[in-house]
């Protein structure tokens, strides 16, 4: 039996493997480059031509292709070659005035550049604009919101919270606290048109409002479960009570250590002296406008997206039901968050966006 001339063997270094087993689980990169990468680690291992082109589902032609490319040329054998086409008819100067405009000037009649506006003042296309943005990256219909904390002592908060998040102190509960206010008893004024074959739920942008309610919660970050209460107002009366339920709802044997925000009401004097008799309690307050730090910011996106945002509701008793239904089977079948960052994942971040805007305004 004849079984052709033998194939040179790919012998690869660890980081030509490494690169290459980043290729094959790449997101980004085209698909034919992960396929050539993933023939070139099935070659390595050993498999023939055959094996793998039955295993990709590519002739065997092109499977010989990519492996001898690769032993040619390397890494970059993988790459398609460049192949003629018709000559580029917009200069390379043309392009780099068009970016520069983008980048630094604005329209007089607007606060941002569109296709079609960049493209009359620039005597271009719309495709030609459109695809010099795709590539260059711009996007000047989008921005990118932050805030950076004014705390002093914002380095040590980050420390102390993610420390707590990562390294959970032994017989004591972390629970994340915070009040979600103002949640509007929304009616529509006409019934939905239910979802169907070929077409999205249907619903009036109208709506009647029939009070408000607040979501008191405390998230326990091992567990990932949560205690609630509603309450009409936020002031630190309701908090109070809230603590107090707190109290009754988690073991007198363990310690509490407490996640929140720098709203007055955490801060009232009435709290501050319950929070001083009862020693089990450790306050830990996030920096200002740092509330991204408190895990329970997540569970309440969770609840507005599932449970609040498209519901109907007549009343605020009906509200309240709605939201006690939607905690009572989180708490049934829920897992905790899983925190990765670091603390110095999160300053080396806030670094960078620094030197982003000190470089902005020279």
């Amino acid at each position: 039996m004849k079984t052709g001339r033998p194939k040179t063997p790919i012998s690869l270094s660890d980081p030509e493997e490494e690169q290459l087993k980043a290729m094959v689980n790449s997101r980004s990169l085209p698909h034919g480059l992960i396929t050539r990468a993933r023939i070139v680690l099935m070659a390595a291992e050993g498999s023939t031509n055959n094996e793998i082109s039955k295993k990709i589902g590519l002739s065997h032609q092109i499977v010989c292709k990519w492996r001898q490319r690769y032993l040619k040329q390397g890494l970059s054998g993988l790459h398609e070659e460049l192949r003629p086409g018709r000559p580029r008819s917009i200069s390379d100067e043309t392009v780099a005035l068009l970016v520069r405009k983008t980048l630094n000037t604005k329209p007089k009649d607007g606060t941002h550049w569109t296709i079609r506006s960049i493209a009359k003042q620039t005597n271009l296309s719309h495709p030609t604009v459109h695809r010099i943005w795709r590539a260059f990256g711009l996007q000047p219909h989008r921005q990118h919101h932050f805030k950076l904390s004014t705390d002093p002592f914002f380095v040590e908060k980050v420390r102390d919270i993610v420390g707590l998040y990562l390294n959970p102190p032994d017989k004591a509960m972390v629970l994340c606290v915070d009040e979600k206010s103002q949640i509007q008893a929304l009616d529509r004024t006409q019934p939905f048109l239910p979802m169907g074959l070929g077409y999205v739920e249907g619903v009036t942008h109208d709506y009647t409002r029939h009070g408000t309610t607040t979501l008191f919660a405390a998230l326990n970050i091992s567990t990932g479960q949560v205690i609630t209460r509603c309450k009409r107002h936020h002031r630190h009366q309701e908090y109070f009570e809230f603590l107090k339920h707190i109290d009754t709802n988690v073991p007198a044997s363990l310690d509490i250590h407490l996640v929140v925000d720098n709203y007055a009401t955490h801060k009232h004097p009435k709290i501050k002296r319950w929070l001083a008799l009862h020693p089990r309690y450790q306050v830990h307050y996030t920096p200002t406008y740092a509330s991204w730090l408190n895990q329970v910011e997540i569970w309440f996106n969770l609840i507005t997206q599932r449970a609040i945002r498209r519901g109907t509701f007549k009343s605020v008793k009906e509200l309240i039901t709605k939201i006690e239904l939607f905690v009572h089977s989180y708490n049934r079948d829920t897992h905790p968050f899983i925190w990765t960052a670091t603390a110095d994942s999160i300053l080396e971040k806030i670094k960078r966006l620094c030197q982003r805007i000190s470089e902005t305004r020279h």
